[in-house]
């Protein structure tokens, strides 16, 4: 099984993913769900960009020398690039798919990303790029 058939077995375990194609980008695949993105790829998914909240973005880049911030600015937003590789290990997917099931909980409606983080046994608090202060302690 091909990098591209393991991330698309991945994603399919998501509620309401799907694999879009963009034609302007010479039909390099995106994944999404209701319509955001939550993964970039090459054709042959030697590579992805995914959001992560901005703490383990930059925890992803500075310890994983095939992770860099995503150009266009997106960096700054949380996203990342990532090599996967030609060959990758079981270990190098494990760390795909827990990139990739964080970046749908961090783009999908609530609804969807609660369903994805309560299977993996936490809490059903949706992580959120930014988290605002519980209404008590607002200042």
């Amino acid at each position: 099984m091909g990098n591209m058939e393991k991330l698309e077995a991945i994603v399919a375990r998501l509620p309401e993913a799907a694999r879009v194609d963009v034609e302007a980008w010479d039909g390099e695949p995106t994944f999404r769900v209701t319509n955001k993105s939550f993964v970039f790829a090459d054709k042959a998914a030697a590579g992805i960009s995914v959001k992560l909240p901005v703490e383990e973005a930059a925890a992803v880049v500075a310890s994983d020398p095939g992770a860099t911030p995503t150009g266009y600015g997106l960096g700054r937003h949380g996203w990342v690039s990532v090599e996967i590789g030609k060959r990758p290990t079981a270990a190098r997917w494990r760390e795909v798919e827990e990139w990739v099931r964080t970046s749908y909980t961090m783009v999908a409606p609530k609804r969807l990303a609660r369903m994805v983080l309560e299977e993996e046994g936490q809490d059903s608090a949706v992580r959120t790029a930014s988290t605002a202060a519980p209404r008590g302690d607002r200042r």
